[in-house]
């Protein structure tokens, strides 16, 4: 039966993968979010009903929760930085409260896979334990999934080792990668979430989700390594400080300083499954091991599948790596009418416009706002891309280009001809808009 449903967090990574299927089940979704003029840009934007409240500021709540049946609360505070542990506790404690008054029937939290008994667990990993249990402080029933390592395009976790194990020959990490644990799809992951609200779950539960067999860290990155075809050797060596790694994981990967250095903290703990109770309710799930999770994951870095979040950022130029993508954007305005600014672009692709970059693109789209090139440079998949769209008497036309670096010769070329690849893009942009 269809129910009216909260995400709470709703500009993050698996409630923008989780809202679509909801949708798709015919449930209605309200989205909270601190800053839901994030989301106007998603494909199922005009389909949900958004919000904009603070989970950390108890005012901001009432009136959020009424009607609704099942919430989902996917929010961390990490980027916070040092007491986002508090953060998380606080803002937990603020939406029990309120979904208690307000007669949710039940929450549904994403939370850590670890044992919650281990005496010298990483903050991160606490902080999501224990953000499951100010959730069970209220009156509302709390179904808590932990999850370790999620394989999916756009993952932190993910993204952390897959950037590492395209860039370097030599992985070189701390002695603690040694750790174990249980990966899994966010196809997976994905899978009980949704499975939830069509169960008649009235009880508080917790339920670990992984795949079947262990692994180390390390292992999971070198396994990554031979899956890519890359040959890649681990050296784990003693004394590497957590602020070191986490330093060369913001700088060589999309991930920043400030979520890099909980996650790598967290490496230091086992992160296994523990609590399996209630597995059987969620039986009919095949779980997928990681060979295929990250195929999957891989099949997802494509400009078509991708979620933009770099338009979130409402600048006029954004560099950025995403989702195992390096993406330039850029935006103008001009004082034409659409229909002109694609006579113009069709004349600069008809030009050869393209050949800027010296990247062969043999494949082209055109739509009626739309112009697309793909293809290959230095066998890393590219595409170029102008969007064409009305603006207060004129047009807005944006520009997209991105590659798919495959191999550390990929990322040496972004790296060392960054500068070169944005003069280039200037120059396309401005022949296209005429």
């Amino acid at each position: 039966m269809p129910e009216k449903i909260l995400i709470v967090g709703a500009t993050g990574y698996i409630a923008s993968k989780l809202i679509p299927l909801l949708l798709a089940d015919g449930h209605a979704v309200r989205c909270l979010a601190r800053n839901p003029e994030k989301l106007g840009r998603r494909s199922w934007f005009p389909l949900v009903e958004t919000v904009k409240a603070d989970v950390t500021k108890p005012e901001t709540l009432p009136g959020v929760l009424n009607g609704i049946t099942t919430a989902y609360y996917l929010v961390h505070n990490m980027s916070a930085g040092q007491n986002y542990h508090q953060l998380d506790m606080q803002a937990a404690t603020n939406f029990s409260s309120c979904a208690s008054k307000a007669g949710v029937k039940r929450i549904v939290y994403l939370g850590g896979l670890a044992d919650p008994n281990e005496s010298d667990l990483a903050l991160h990993l606490a902080s999501r334990i224990q953000t499951g249990d100010c959730l069970r402080q209220g009156e509302v029933p709390v179904i808590e999934f932990r999850v370790g390592v999620v394989v999916g395009a756009g993952s932190v976790s993910f993204e952390m080792i897959r950037f590492i194990a395209e860039q370097f020959p030599l992985m070189i990490g701390p002695l603690w990668l040694r750790h174990r644990t249980q990966p899994v799809s966010v196809v997976n992951v994905l899978q009980h979430l949704q499975a939830v609200v069509q169960l008649d779950l009235s009880e508080t539960m917790t339920v670990d989700i992984g795949s079947k067999h262990t692994q180390s860290y390390i292992d999971i990155m070198t396994r990554y390594a031979q899956i890519r075809g890359l040959k890649r050797l681990p050296l784990l060596l003693p004394f590497i400080p957590v602020e070191m790694m986490a330093f060369f994981i913001d700088k060589l990967s999309p991930v920043e300083y400030s979520y890099a250095l909980p996650l790598v903290e967290g490496l230091k703990n086992d992160s296994l499954i523990q609590f399996t109770d209630h597995n059987h309710l969620f039986a009919a799930i095949k779980m997928i091991e990681y060979e295929e999770a990250v195929n999957l994951a891989l099949e997802e870095t494509d400009l078509s599948k991708v979620e933009r979040h770099w338009l979130e950022k409402g600048s006029d130029e954004v560099s950025c790596f995403h989702s195992g993508l390096a993406v330039h954007f850029s935006r103008a305005i001009v004082a034409r009418e659409p229909s002109s600014v694609m006579e113009s672009l069709h004349a600069a692709v008809k030009a050869g416009t393209h050949q800027l970059l010296m990247i062969p693109l043999p494949k082209l789209e055109s739509e009626t706002n739309r112009i697309s090139l793909s293809g290959k440079m230095n066998n890393s998949k590219v595409w170029l891309e102008w969007l064409v769209l009305p603006h207060m008497g004129g047009t807005m036309l944006e520009q997209t280009a991105v590659i798919r670096p495959e191999g550390l010769a990929a990322f040496l070329y972004i790296y060392f001809n960054y500068r070169g690849i944005k003069k280039h893009l200037a120059k396309l942009l401005i022949q296209a808009v005429g």
